[in-house]
């Protein structure tokens, strides 16, 4: 039973502890103003998913990863998800470019978490701690969510840099299972990550549809070789 379908992925009841994370081949920007369907896309963000959530395991972080269903399918772990998007910035980039004044491509001293609240209404506005509280989570839950969204990032960062590829923000989202974990969910692919090829910049992520720079599933494949090599 289908119990939720987002822009990029249907998420199906497997028993009560479980779903089916089933990506589509579908592509959006901008809020939904740009879109398109790229054959493969569904199947290249689960398996790349796949490789980072295990890299994530592997280095004692808690996902919500239990295993592969088919090309395009995850069974995962059934959340409670925070009504969050959180953004860890390594490198100037994207809206990131608009607000402050520094050239893209700047390295930051040190990593910025960003809060945005995940509402599409409200076009998934940013977020201080003052917000999220009022939306019932805890200091304590931020706290938490942020200091493991800062481990993924040094476990990722290096990673990504032994494959060549700099990984300058990505989107992570959280929840808390039935023991009352608070766990990383939703899925890690080029859908929501910003990756750039370490020496020519070259973008091998969702910005080559964003802003026209090539093909997609040329870019997200290129990605996936790299991973797997």
């Amino acid at each position: 039973m289908k119990i939720y379908e987002g822009k990029a992925k249907k998420m199906i009841l497997l028993d009560e502890g479980k779903l089916i994370m089933e990506f589509k081949d579908d592509a959006t920007a901008f809020n939904g103003e740009k879109k398109a369907k790229f054959k493969g896309k569904g199947r290249l963000n689960a398996q790349i998913s796949t490789i980072l959530f295990k890299v994530l395991e592997e280095n004692g972080i808690k996902t919500h990863f239990i295993g592969i269903a088919g090309d395009n399918r995850l069974i995962v772990e059934k959340l409670k998800i925070y009504p969050l998007e959180v953004v860890v910035r390594n490198v100037v980039a994207g809206s990131l470019k608009k607000r402050l004044p520094l050239d893209e491509g700047t390295n930051l001293p040190e990593p910025i978490v960003e809060l945005y609240y995940k509402n599409d209404d409200l076009g998934d506005p940013m977020i201080n701690h003052y917000h999220a509280k009022i939306l019932g989570i805890s200091e304590s839950e931020l706290k938490e969510i942020e200091n493991i969204a800062l481990k993924i990032n040094k476990i990722l960062k290096e990673y990504f840099a032994q494959k060549g590829i700099i990984l300058v923000d990505f989107k992570l989202e959280f929840g808390k299972n039935e023991r009352g974990e608070i766990i990383l969910g939703d899925e890690i692919s080029p859908d929501t990550c910003r990756l750039w090829d370490a020496k020519t910049k070259q973008s091998l992520d969702k910005d080559v549809f964003r802003f026209d720079k090539g093909d997609l599933i040329s870019a997200y494949e290129e990605l996936y070789k790299r991973l797997t090599a």
